[in-house]
């Protein structure tokens, strides 16, 4: 085909999905005037095929999709004015479907996508899409430009945690012996190592204040730490302690209260085998720009992507509130749509208001993880369910 025509829909993915499949010369979208005029839109959509090695031109129809009559008109104008043209019809309205229906005629290629198939269908005259899986496999940084936002750097360097699964395997083994108090005591690390990255000596007291209220440092945790080789140098007095981080990372990750649970749900979604992409704290500007001054963000802790679809995972050390589940379901549906999924992962004891949290997430259709199946097995097994 030269002319892809597509009608526009409000799930980012049906926008984008034929044109990157079938790579036409042209793609023309019949969309709402304020899509036809919104330059910003526009330029989005250009770096996201650029990104995506796509050379396509653009073009913009302005027409009410709600008024099958005037869609009729505007596609006649365009199949009348391009060559070659096939109609896919995935997104759109119900009025705009019927307006294809009118125009496509003997001779117009009509296809759509299944996302429960991962695949195209030909519904007239388009033999080249009959049953014609999708190859299209996308990156984290895709996902998000397509609809309109930008990934910025995170707090982790995703390169460099690939080659620290060991240490992250140690981390979470500690982790596991001494959860229940380890946000006092994480805390506490706080206070006795300095904010400045490039300091990596820790010392001070044994009792002092961490989380509103006296900590006392337990020295088994340190112990352990130590034997894990995440702290070096221990030094235990009748009052005070010191211990070196071994390197800026770990130091990062013991002085932040989520990092453990991350790095544990990060770790099973590279051991599923099944993501094409994994993202550790992946931030979002929802401007769809890399410029700081002009970033309105979000940060999601994991992000995974499974051929074209999307995997959003917040991660909670203490127990889930309503506000998060929200915030969650906001960011997949906003960045994934129809079809991608969401989960949340907390690895505190349930309590009084658990039952609630359950019910609230089912509504949202979000999943939940809890402690009993955080192991690194049953994590990739929940992972990794389409």
């Amino acid at each position: 085909m030269k002319t892809l025509i597509e009608l526009y829909d409000e799930r980012p993915l049906d926008n984008v999905l034929a044109t990157e499949m079938f790579r036409p010369e042209e793609t023309v979208y019949i969309c709402p005037p304020g899509v036809a005029e919104d330059r910003e839109l526009h330029k989005t959509l250009e770096r996201y095929y650029k990104l995506r090695g796509c050379r396509v031109r653009l073009s913009f129809v302005p027409v009410s999709l709600l008024d099958a009559v005037q869609t009729e008109k505007e596609l006649r104008k365009v199949l009348d004015t391009h060559e070659d043209c096939t109609i896919d019809i995935s997104g759109g309205t119900d009025a705009a479907l019927f307006a294809a229906g009118a125009v496509a005629g003997e001779h117009v290629p009509v296809i759509t996508y299944s996302r429960g198939r991962n695949a195209f269908f030909e519904i007239k005259n388009a033999p080249f899409a009959r049953n014609l899986p999708c190859s299209v496999r996308l990156d984290a940084r895709s996902c998000l430009m397509m609809a309109g936002g930008e990934l910025l750097p995170g707090r982790e360097d995703n390169r460099d945690l690939k080659n620290r699964i060991a240490q992250i395997d140690r981390l979470f083994s500690v982790y596991r012996e001494y959860r229940r108090g380890w946000n006092d005591q994480i805390a506490y690390i706080q206070r006795i190592s300095r904010a400045d990255d490039q300091d990596l000596d820790a010392e001070g007291p044994r009792k002092g204040k961490a989380n509103n209220r006296e900590v006392t440092m337990d020295e088994n945790l340190l112990r352990a730490l130590a034997a894990q080789g995440l702290i070096q140098d221990l030094s235990i007095g009748e009052k005070s302690l010191s211990f070196r981080f071994p390197d800026d990372t770990v130091r990062f990750w013991l002085r932040d209260m989520g990092s453990v649970l991350e790095l544990q749900v990060y770790r099973a979604c590279l051991e599923a085998g099944c993501f094409d992409d994994c993202i550790l704290s992946a931030v979002v500007n929802w401007r769809g720009t890399d410029q700081m001054a002009q970033a309105v963000t979000n940060e999601i802790d994991v992000m995974c992507v499974r051929g074209v679809m999307p995997l959003f995972i917040s991660c909670k050390t203490c127990e889930i509130k309503t506000e998060a589940l929200n915030e969650l379901a906001i960011l997949r549906d906003r960045f994934g749509g129809k079809g991608s999924r969401a989960a949340i992962v907390t690895s505190a004891g349930a309590t009084r208001s658990r039952r609630v949290m359950l019910k609230r997430a089912a509504e949202l259709n979000i999943e939940v993880i809890e402690w009993e199946d955080i192991e690194l097995e049953k994590l990739v097994e929940k992972l990794s369910r389409k």
